[in-house]
């Protein structure tokens, strides 16, 4: 069965049960790149219906209503849909330094809300966000979707079954080779709006306007995004900390730097972090100087055990096994090298190899939020964690920038060995920008 077939039969059983009416109205606050694949997302479905889009660009907005198989109204400012009586949800994919206000407001309006990763630019907005949620009650999907794919959700089963031995390190990879030009390395110049750039600013600082720190490439710039730690690295450790059955880090580290690249980016084209979760590490390497495989497997997860190795691709995970001994060590004499040969023949594989397939598709977790909006469960991206995930991603960024290693009290949420670094866990938004509270 393909997933345009499962969709379209789920979609055909709502129908029957709850009615044609019965339809999520949705509206969709930013189109660009990621806005429009979460609205393809959603179009899998019948039981939603594109009531709204919202965007700066009119060309986002009349593309994603040509696709929408319906009428949607048009908005520029994101104020006329959480004003729209007649939209049930709303779907945030703007760049990350408008989430934490769009949600906010959302959700004191009424609305149910799907938002993309990361959670928000910093961790106390991130804070801020979990808090609103709760009090308003509002149904929340946070855009990490791969804790809707089936073939991943037996990948954690698999690992918290023990079934991989003791679990020392995960790691997660973002491997693009962009060296020298990058994303390029264009001047300041007068923004072809100056309306529009000052709105897409919004509660960032106001700066001159830059190609490159507009639409898409916003990603390369710390004032309105963590970079590729938090747009691909979120992904990751959400998923091994998920497998792994962790929360929060005790302490994380980080150093990288600009090394090859020419443009004006202000993120690493090369970085490693690492995050303490106490008895397990999980790290994320970021090459985008080099795009050489960094496993066997060429995967973007991988997941280490005493008895086994999980790899995780974005259509299947595979567990080989390890060969294992309950032998000791022995030390090494020239007295006896018999002792010595003899460890490695006693190794013996205690697992079977394993290959699941699947698909971690987007429409799932629409699928997901849909059935969670119907029903008020909580979706399988909490807020929660997607608190959670997007904050160990900031975490590592604040220790990039102070270069330390840095210990955690999540219980506090501040550094404990470092006053510096908890100046970085918010910031101040340009006036008259006000998170609500």
């Amino acid at each position: 069965m393909t997933r345009r077939t499962f969709a379209a039969m789920t979609a055909l059983s709502y129908s029957r049960v709850m009615g044609a009416n019965d339809r999520l109205r949705v509206g969709y606050i930013g189109l660009g790149n990621r806005g429009d694949q979460v609205h393809d997302a959603f179009l899998e479905h019948g039981d939603a219906v594109t009531t709204a889009v919202c965007d700066l660009r009119e060309d986002y907005m009349d593309f994603a209503i040509k696709k929408s198989r319906a009428t949607p109204r048009k908005y520029n400012d994101y104020r006329r849909v959480l004003d729209d009586k007649e939209i049930d949800a709303v779907a945030i994919s703007t760049p990350d330094h408008w989430h934490a206000l769009m949600f906010c407001e959302a959700a004191i309006a009424g609305k149910d809300i799907y938002c993309e990763k990361p959670l928000s630019l910093t961790q106390k907005e991130g804070r801020h966000m979990v808090q609103i949620a709760e009090r308003t009650k509002r149904v929340v999907q946070v855009g990490i979707h791969r804790r809707s794919a089936k073939y991943l959700m037996e990948a954690v089963d698999y690992v918290r079954s023990g079934k991989l031995g003791k679990v020392t390190v995960a790691r997660g990879f973002h491997l693009q080779n962009e060296a020298p030009t990058g994303i390029g390395n264009f001047p300041d110049t007068a923004p072809p709006d100056a309306k529009a750039w000052d709105a897409w600013l919004g509660p960032a600082p106001l700066v001159p306007y830059n190609k490159n720190r507009s639409f898409y490439n916003f990603r390369w710039f710390y004032n309105y995004s963590g970079g590729q730690l938090t747009n691909f690295g979120v992904h990751y450790i959400d998923m091994l900390r998920w497998a792994l059955g962790k929360d929060s880090p005790r302490s994380v580290t980080a150093i990288g730097g600009k090394f090859a690249v020419t443009d004006n980016r202000e993120i690493p084209d090369t970085m490693e972090v690492i995050w303490d979760y106490g008895d397990a590490l999980i790290t994320f390497s970021q090459f985008n100087a080099n795009s050489a495989p960094a496993n066997i497997q060429s995967s973007d997860m991988e997941i280490r055990g005493t008895l086994g190795t999980m790899y995780l691709h974005s259509n299947r995970f595979e567990v080989v096994p390890e060969k294992v001994t309950d032998m000791a060590f022995p030390p090494r004499t020239p007295l006896d090298r018999g002792v010595e040969k003899a460890y490695n023949p006693s190794k013996k594989t205690r697992i079977e190899p394993l290959i699941v397939k699947g698909s971690n598709d987007t429409a799932f977790h629409a699928r997901n939020f849909i059935d969670c909006v119907k029903s008020r469960a909580k979706c399988n991206c909490s807020i929660e964690d997607g608190y959670l995930s997007t904050s160990a991603t900031q975490l590592a960024n604040i220790a990039l920038k102070v270069r330390a290693q840095l210990d955690w009290d999540a219980k506090a949420e501040r550094f404990t060995n470092n006053e510096k670094a908890n100046q970085y866990l918010g910031y101040e938004y340009r006036k008259p920008y006000k998170l609500p509270s």
